[in-house]
């Protein structure tokens, strides 16, 4: 992508992002500052940064997430209905004895029944 205007409010608008965000969430962002940029513009200037490692993207209830930094990024995701929730996991021993080298961060998707889907079986 060739430095023009509308790459150079979109470089604005990434350096501003502190968390995870979706391409939606950038374009409106770009939006109220009057740009005229196109949601497949900010699509190959986000699928380009990825590219080349400024910006990562993770996949999360069905939708990307983009974020500047390598962030460690878990769900639980029920096999029933399919819900997906954010889940912190501040302890990642188990995951040290098993790798070798130094791990920076890591994506982890855990499956399962969720709580909710639990109580709706058991009425049955």
């Amino acid at each position: 992508m060739r430095q023009t205007k509308q790459k150079e409010m979109l470089e604005e608008e990434l350096k501003k992002k502190t968390t995870f965000f979706t391409a939606e969430d950038f374009y409106q962002d770009i939006q109220k500052k009057k740009g005229k940029i196109g949601i497949a513009t900010i699509y190959r200037f986000l699928n380009e940064k990825v590219k080349n490692h400024t910006v990562h993207s993770y996949s999360c209830n069905r939708r990307t997430l983009f974020s500047r930094e390598k962030k460690t990024h878990s769900h639980f995701i029920c096999e029933i209905c399919k819900e997906q929730k954010h889940v912190n996991i501040k302890n990642i021993d188990f995951l040290k004895n098993e790798i070798s080298g130094e791990i920076c961060h890591f994506q982890l998707d855990v499956s399962g029944i969720c709580e909710k889907c639990l109580k709706n079986e058991k009425r049955f």
